[in-house]
Formats: C-alpha cells, sequence, structure tokens
C-alpha cells in the first residue's frame, strides 16, 4: 500500500501547475515574436528614410 490517501490529487496538481506555466511561456514567445514582427517594418522604414537623408546631404553638400 502506499502512504497517500486514494484523494491525493498533488500529482495532478502539478501537471496543471506545469501545464500553466507552459502556457504562459508560450504566449510570451508568441507576443514577442509578434511585436518583432510589427517593429521590423517601421525600424526598416527609419533607417530607410536615414539612408535617402544621408545620401542627398553628400549630393548637396558636393555641389558646393
Amino acid at each position: 500500500m502506499t502512504d497517500r490517501d486514494w484523494y491525493d490529487d498533488s500529482e495532478y496538481a502539478d501537471a496543471v501547475q506545469r501545464a500553466e506555466r507552459a502556457t504562459r511561456c508560450g504566449w510570451a514567445t508568441i507576443a514577442a515574436v509578434t511585436g518583432s514582427l510589427g517593429c521590423a517594418p517601421a525600424a526598416s522604414a527609419v533607417v530607410g528614410i536615414a539612408v535617402v537623408v544621408a545620401c542627398y546631404y553628400v549630393v548637396v553638400a558636393a555641389h558646393y
């Protein structure tokens, strides 16, 4: 016989806690990836505009 009673559900509770932890980790990963993908176009647009402005500055400075 085991030392635990028939109504001991500690294994079930541990499994639920692990599942909840895995779910939180999964949602955090999804949010991070989605946020990164959302920020990438904005960041590339800013870099592109900076390159255009820098090229314009070089062309204008070369004429003086």
